[in-house]
């Protein structure tokens, strides 16, 4: 560990236990009771927005899984982040995106004394008691694309918000299919934290007026694996003859569906939808399987996440509401309700402009 992170960690311990000591001699209050008393995990230190960006910081990306397009960009993004400020990058992960699979590695990079630990949760409770005591070693964790509970985490870098990925593709499927008729959800994993959330808010798109005309009919998984995915759609299409369209909020998924509907008797009559990266999606897009999709850029995402990090682990910002840091070419953001950062609005991708875009 270099000289500055050395001090600067050793300035954290010093002002926790002066933190504790002071408690300790007021008595009277515990942790979680009296209406000041702050929620559990949240930030209570006092952030300088002014102090320098740590240099050498060590900074670990976990994503769901490795070797998925999607996190190869988004923590390709963190990659070039991290080098801006001169830290050390570093990704690992499981090849399996199940809900423990990601508690081994959290564990060791704890023991490795990691700075920073950005990661993509696939269990919004799984990972957190790993998380916990990575926390407790002195490491700040962040949170990116899909989050754990509030208190296992120091900041949350949404993609969007909630209500507007949901919104976008709820708007482009009903675009697709007329305004009525049954569609159903391919999503990735049951316990996959983003996913689940997205699901709930389109069932309360579809609950609007605008969209009395159509029907979703199930919600299958394909695990964010290619090959079930494949063989989800499919079996989609056997169980509803009738199906008009199909979202899939995954880059996984709606990949897979699309390869599918590209060389079945479905395709140019069952519409595709969701969330996915122009790379993924050019060639389906050109043969006419889909008509257009959306996303943010996974890229930015990454970048944005390293950025938070950083500025957790320099003092800048502790994860507190109102808190703002600067984020590189990105700019300024500001810290929202339980320690959520918004990327930004996602883009829609069609035959017009997909080819803008290379990623």
């Amino acid at each position: 560990m270099s000289q500055p992170k050395r001090a600067l960690r050793l300035g954290m311990i010093a002002t926790a236990v002066a933190a504790v000591l002071v408690t300790a001699a007021c008595g009277g209050t515990t942790r979680g009771s009296g209406e000041d008393a702050p929620a559990a995990g949240r930030a209570t230190g006092q952030a300088d927005p002014d102090a320098p960006l740590v240099e050498g910081l060590d900074v670990a990306f976990l994503p769901k899984q490795v070797n998925n397009p999607y996190f190869t960009v988004s923590d390709n993004g963190g990659k070039s982040a991290v080098e801006e400020f001169k830290g050390s990058y570093k990704e690992v992960g499981p090849s399996e995106a199940s809900a423990s699979s990601q508690v081994s590695y959290i564990n060791t990079l704890s023991q490795q004394g990691t700075d920073v630990i950005v990661t993509s949760a696939n269990d919004p409770n799984a990972i957190c008691g790993a998380l916990t005591s990575a926390r407790q070693a002195g490491a700040k964790v962040v949170t990116f694309d899909s989050d754990t509970k509030p208190e296992c985490r120091d900041v949350f870098v949404n993609q969007a918000t909630g209500e507007g990925i949901a919104k976008i593709q709820v708007d482009l499927i009903s675009e697709q299919i007329g305004g009525e008729g049954k569609i159903a959800i391919l999503s990735a994993t049951p316990n996959a934290t983003n996913q689940n959330a997205w699901i709930e808010l389109m069932r309360a798109e579809l609950a609007k007026p605008e969209h009395s005309g159509i029907e979703l009919v199930t919600v299958a998984y394909g695990n964010d694996e290619d090959q079930k995915s494949f063989q989800e759609t499919q079996g989609l299409l056997r169980s509803y003859p009738d199906l008009k369209g199909i979202v899939s909020p995954t880059t996984v998924g709606v990949a897979a569906a699309a390869r599918y509907l590209s060389t079945s008797e479905y395709k140019g009559k069952v519409a595709l939808t969701g969330l996915g990266t122009p790379n993924q999606m050019r060639e389906f897009v050109k043969d006419g399987t889909v008509r257009s999709f959306a996303l943010w850029k996974p890229a930015d995402l990454g970048y944005l996440a390293a950025y938070a990090g950083a500025a957790l682990a320099s003092g800048r910002i502790t994860g507190a509401e109102g808190e703002k840091f600067e984020a590189g070419r990105l700019g300024e953001y500001t810290v929202g309700p339980d320690g959520v950062v918004v990327l930004g609005p996602p883009t829609v991708f069609d035959r017009g402009n997909i080819d803008e875009f290379r990623f």
